[in-house]
C-alpha cells in the first residue's frame, strides 16, 4: 500500500506509526472509567499542563447542601487547588465553590478547607509517596457519581519549562500530522 508514495508521504506514515501507540494510550486512558456512571463537572487543565502526573486516586469530598448544589451548576474551581494529609486525614485547600444563588445566609464559605474522604490504606500509600519521592497532590477532575461527588487526584511532580516546551511541540506535531491526514486523506493508509 505504500508503493506509489512520495518520500514525503513515507516520512509522514512513519511519524504517524511512531505516534499511534502513544495516542491510543492516552484515548484508553482517559476512557479508563465508562462502567462507572460519571457527570464530569470540571477538570483542571492547567494540572496536566504544569505537572507530570504519576498516580491518580479518587476521593469523596465532605460538602454542605449549599455547595454541592452550586457544584451541580457548575461553579467551581480548581486552578489552584492541591491536597494535603494532616493527622492520618486528607483535606483539600484552595477549591473556589461559588455560594449558591439561591442560598441564605447558611450558604458556605468559598474558599474553605475540604475533608477528603479516602481509604486508611489509600493515605498512608499518598502519604509515604508524599515524604519519599516530593510529589503533590493536585486534583486533577470533580465529578458525580449516582448523586456523590467524587475528585480525581494525582500524585504529580512540577515540570520544568524544557519539559513544558516538548509537551508544546509534541501537540503540535500532533495537529500537523491530523492536518495532513485530513488534507490528503491518508487515513486509509
Amino acid at each position: 500500500h505504500r508503493a506509489g508514495l512520495g518520500r514525503n508521504s513515507t516520512v509522514l506514515i512513519r511519524l504517524i506509526e511512531s505516534l499511534s501507540a502513544e495516542i491510543l494510550d492516552r484515548a484508553q486512558n482517559l476512557n479508563y472509567n465508562t462502567a462507572m456512571d460519571k457527570k464530569v463537572i470540571s477538570t483542571n487543565r492547567k494540572a496536566f499542563h504544569d505537572f507530570l502526573i504519576f498516580d491518580k486516586f479518587i476521593a469523596g469530598i465532605v460538602l454542605t447542601g449549599t455547595e454541592i448544589k452550586s457544584i451541580r451548576k457548575g461553579m467551581l474551581n480548581l486552578k489552584d487547588s492541591f491536597a494535603k494529609i494532616e493527622d492520618g486525614e486528607a483535606f483539600l485547600y484552595g477549591m473556589h465553590i461559588s455560594p449558591y444563588e439561591q442560598g441564605n445566609r447558611f450558604n458556605h464559605k468559598p474558599d474553605r478547607v475540604r475533608k477528603l474522604l479516602l481509604q486508611k490504606r489509600e493515605i498512608l500509600k499518598i502519604s509515604d509517596k508524599v515524604k519519599k519521592d516530593g510529589v503533590t497532590i493536585i486534583p486533577l477532575e470533580l465529578f458525580l457519581t449516582h448523586g456523590f461527588a467524587k475528585i480525581e487526584l494525582g500524585l504529580a511532580k512540577g515540570k520544568k519549562l524544557y519539559d513544558k516546551r516538548e509537551a508544546i511541540a509534541k501537540k503540535d506535531q500532533q495537529r500537523d500530522i491530523a492536518r495532513h491526514i485530513k488534507r490528503w486523506g491518508l487515513a486509509d493508509v
